[in-house]
């Protein structure tokens, strides 16, 4: 599908990404093209505002919606893939979350229920990143378990949001959003290659947009064989097997610089049959996609 910079027409649902990097954020001039910020998507479908991970990226997406909305309450739904900290590590600095009448509904899996919540506030107790509790939030939060191991689907609105188990040490789920005549799939921290396969290309098939962690080329993959991360060669294998339309390669790699990664999306493009129109991009901050 194309980007804003590629059509005139006015987008019927669009997503924007405000942090594409894995692990640890990398700022500085050989991240500064592709960004350095760690994982945040928005996603606006209608009169919902989607966020998906709330890793660095969520900060400068804190600041923009303040600018845009001003004191208008903000209603947001907060997807997290799972708690490792570079998915969380920015929701302390997330401007929204101190305002009075804006409410965050966050859903996320966790063996136990009450765990993901737990998982937020520690990160703010004051002994380790931040010493601003999560009490001091003075929006309305609620925290909602998704179910760690099964497929879990439910409505947003008119939209049908619908999770998958990814391969991920810890566990991770992959979210689908479906819009009318429109999808989006977003595959953070799967190692491809790995189990179950079948059951990932099911749950991505024939999608409009599939952003996916491409976070290694596949040298890198084979030397880290169990640290739960995608390759290019596998994830341009899966996104041909299900048929998707696009593909944005995401959570780069923080040893990755810009000229780095653009030599992985020359590769990743070479590995795409001339049959096939698949489209392969490599996700860069504040970039919008319409789908």
């Amino acid at each position: 599908m194309p980007t804003d910079k590629q059509t005139d027409a006015p987008p019927r649902h669009w997503a924007r990404f405000w942090g594409v990097r894995g692990s640890i954020p990398t700022p500085g001039h050989a991240t500064a093209r592709y960004g350095g910020n760690t994982t945040c998507l928005e996603v606006r479908i209608q009169d919902q505002i989607v966020i998906i991970d709330a890793g660095s990226g969520i900060s400068p997406l804190g600041s923009t919606l303040i600018d845009e909305f001003g004191a208008s309450p903000l209603n947001l739904t907060l997807l997290n893939t799972h708690t490792h900290w570079d998915h969380i590590q920015g929701f302390p600095f997330f401007i929204p979350a101190y305002i009075k009448n804006n409410r965050i509904r966050v859903l996320g899996r966790d063996p136990k229920p009450d765990s993901l919540k737990s998982i937020f506030k520690i990160q703010m107790d004051g002994n380790h990143c931040f010493p601003v509790p999560l009490e001091a939030m003075q929006c309305e939060i609620t925290f909602e378990h998704l179910e760690p191991e099964g497929q879990t689907h439910f409505q947003l609105g008119d939209i049908s949001i619908t999770t998958c188990p990814t391969n991920h040490p810890g566990g991770c789920l992959a979210y689908r959003i479906d819009a009318a005549d429109s999808s989006l799939v977003f595959l953070s921290d799967h190692e491809t290659e790995g189990q179950d396969e079948e059951r990932i290309v099911n749950f991505i098939k024939n999608t409009d947009i599939l952003i996916a962690d491409t976070q290694y080329t596949a040298d890198e993959a084979a030397k880290r064989r169990g640290w739960g991360h995608g390759c290019s060669k596998g994830v341009i294998s899966l996104a041909l097997n299900a048929g998707a339309k696009s593909l944005y390669m995401t959570h780069h790699d923080p040893s990755h610089n810009d000229d780095f990664i653009d030599g992985m999306l020359a590769d990743a493009r070479k590995m795409v049959p001339l049959s096939s129109n698949l489209k392969v991009f490599s996700a860069t901050e504040r970039e919008k996609i319409s789908f």
